[in-house]
């Protein structure tokens, strides 16, 4: 049961994401390219919280007061457990994308800890539950992405009970 709120990438950056879900699936991997679900894109995770109402979800439209906003996507990082991790594309904290996080997990009820303002790390995910003995693989199956600058136009929210996604703020 999650409820999040997600900045989308812009088309180039995208596609950027996509080609690296491919290549570590090409590589027998654990890759995002594996869900094949018609609502999974490459996304910044902003805020995540267990249920919303609907006084929340109309408060987070206010998000599109901070859109379309520049970002960079950096290098890879990997964090998660000591058996298992994340892989993931870094995104470059700048004071617009900090703000626009805090603006949403400061709407968001009980949100979870790890994405609540100041704890939270921004990110591009490429693939979880990565084994520890396969990071050197995925890394050399990603390859050299470098830094790529972006405009994301939207914030969407996915309800993971319904298995769906809407905008909540467009810039397009």
């Amino acid at each position: 049961m999650t409820q999040s709120v997600e900045l989308l990438l812009g088309d180039e950056a995208e596609a950027a994401v996509r080609e690296r879900w491919r290549r570590l699936a090409e590589a027998r991997l654990p890759s995002m390219a594996h869900h094949q679900g018609e609502t999974n894109r490459p996304h910044v995770t902003l805020a995540v919280a267990d249920t919303l109402d609907e006084a929340t979800e109309t408060r987070l439209s206010a998000l599109t007061g901070w859109l379309p906003l520049t970002v960079t996507l950096g290098g890879l990082i990997a964090f998660g457990s000591a058996r298992q991790r994340v892989l993931a594309l870094l995104v470059v904290p700048t004071v617009g994308l900090l703000e626009l996080q805090r603006a949403a997990a400061e709407l968001m009820p009980a949100p979870v800890q790890h994405l609540t303002a100041d704890r939270w790390t921004p990110h591009v995910t490429l693939a979880r539950r990565v084994k520890v003995e396969e990071l050197g693989a995925a890394a050399q199956a990603v390859g050299d992405l470098p830094e790529l600058t972006t405009t994301c136009p939207a914030v969407r929210r996915w309800d993971s009970d319904a298995r769906r996604t809407w905008l909540l703020a467009d810039s397009r």
